[in-house]
């Protein structure tokens, strides 16, 4: 497949940066999986300027590597849940089904922003598969010209607008599951389940406005006559023929295409879930990360009918989890030197950044440079919540120490954090491959999306972080 890549003369205005970025983007960034290597020795070198001994941080490095690895797999297990679940028959059917809602092409465009937006409130993997699935639907119709560069780009607003503010933000979910927090992070925050997070009404008020934000500038900025693009024109085929599993061939195999353990399976994890809720509250059942991958992995099942169909579709969604299990141990590595390694006054360059943003002050002006650095950390790195262990120790330190509430500082970073996905095209890869497009055709559109949400997300977290008061953390 071939994308086609528009002459920006023929653009205009915002578009034509866009553009232009876009392809100075494809050309000399690289691989996210760089990125973390290059952190890792500038960390390294940091450390060392603070004082620490070579010895100090190598045993840092080492030791630290594998602190995430049981959130690793909980993160892996994000994007293969949410692939397999919207790969399943009766979530095809339900796209179709969609995908004959909107009746024109600028309709079309926004329909898709706002449901890949409310599916990545519960599943950011699953947002990423279904959009992608969604728009190619669409561009299947006969009767409806739409701009596949502008679906494209619509499909990837799950994750490029509200996904750390949903139920599958990594920071959200790292910080309300104490067994996945390092030692050195826990003594700072403590647990805060998702009500003191997501589910604050400030962060639903937030995630609301960027919603209606995110599908206003799509619908608006929708190409019209002869400027769309379709997929013909882009060379992208568009038959997604279902490819039937192999029959069965032996008796051995009679269980792998029989329904009766994915609903035993199934009614297994309806019981437990039950049992859950009549027990616990609800805030401590929705913010265990392993119960939730739990319920979206059996639900699959479920979904796919027989555990060969299932199989099948989890071996398509592996590859989407490579980046994550390769760079989160980096990360790991990472946040290990920053806490870690004691060097000049007996301090780390953790505590030293501590002391800076302390050093800002609180109320306001604290929340937006919070968010500011966090938008330019995550244009070199690209991931939620690799990135929050690195970020984590010194700004949560610094939020104490200005008595900024936790809960919302987590928010700060999630709203922040999902601002670089619509520069760095690291995380539209699982899109890009459903859609068969390159990074370049959607940049423009999402570039484009990232000019509006900045400013509207620092007035945010300014004004709504004056309505909370300072919380002690609430050790286990």
């Amino acid at each position: 497949m071939t994308s086609v890549l528009p002459d920006t003369r023929t653009e205009k205005g915002l578009a034509r940066v866009a553009q232009a970025l876009a392809r100075w983007t494809e050309k000399w960034f690289p691989d996210a999986y760089v990125f973390a290597l290059v952190g890792v020795f500038l960390v390294a070198l940091a450390a060392l300027a603070n004082g620490s001994t070579p010895q100090t941080i190598v045993e840092s490095f080492g030791t630290g590597f594998w602190d995430l690895t049981a959130f690793t797999l909980q993160m892996a297990m994000v994007v293969l849940t949410g692939y397999v679940v919207a790969t399943s028959p009766p979530v095809a059917r339900l796209i179709c089904t969609l995908a004959a809602v909107p009746r024109s092409a600028a309709s079309a465009v926004s329909f898709v922003a706002l449901l890949s937006m409310s599916v990545s409130f519960v599943n950011w993997g699953l947002s990423l598969i279904f959009g992608g699935l969604l728009a190619r639907a669409i561009a299947r119709r006969a009767d409806l010209r739409v701009d596949y560069r502008a679906l494209g780009a619509a499909a990837f607003m799950g994750l490029g607008a509200v996904w750390a503010l949903g139920m599958s933000s990594s920071a959200a979910q790292l910080q309300a599951t104490a067994a996945s927090l390092p030692p050195a992070l826990l003594a700072v925050t403590g647990i805060l389940d998702f009500g003191s997070t997501i589910f604050t009404w400030q962060s639903l008020t937030m995630c609301a406005v960027i919603i209606a934000l995110t599908v206003a500038v799509a619908h608006f900025s929708a190409p019209r006559g002869d400027a769309i693009r379709t997929a013909r024109d882009l060379g992208v085929d568009l038959d997604d023929t279902p490819v039937p599993a192999a029959p069965r061939t032996r008796p051995g195999e009679w269980l792998e295409y029989s329904r009766i353990l994915p609903i035993l399976a199934g009614l297994l994890t309806l019981g437990w879930l039950v049992s859950q809720l009549l027990t616990l509250p609800i805030l401590t059942v929705v913010s265990s990360l392993n119960g939730y991958l739990l319920v979206f992995l059996m639900l699959g099942l479920v979904l796919h009918g027989t555990p060969r169909n299932f199989l099948q579709a989890v071996s398509k969604a592996v590859p989407a989890t490579a980046g994550i299990l390769v760079q989160f141990p980096l990360y790991a590595a990472m946040a290990a030197i920053l806490t870690r390694a004691v060097g000049n006054g007996g301090l780390t360059v953790s505590e030293h950044l501590a002391e800076f943003f302390t050093s800002i002050g609180g109320g306001g002006g604290f929340a937006v440079i919070i968010a500011l650095y966090t938008v330019v950390l995550g244009v070199f790195v690209p991931s939620g919540g690799g990135k929050w262990l690195v970020e984590a120790p010194y700004v949560m330190q610094s939020a104490t120490d200005v008595q900024m509430n936790l809960g919302w500082t987590v928010q700060i970073y999630n709203v922040a954090e999902a601002l670089p996905n619509l520069v760095n095209p690291f995380f539209m890869l699982p899109l890009l491959a459903v859609l068969g497009l390159k990074a370049r055709d959607l940049v423009g559109f999402t570039f484009l999306q990232f000019i509006f949400h900045l400013p509207v997300v620092l007035v945010l977290v300014w004004l709504l972080g004056e309505t909370f008061a300072f919380v002690a953390p609430v050790l286990p």
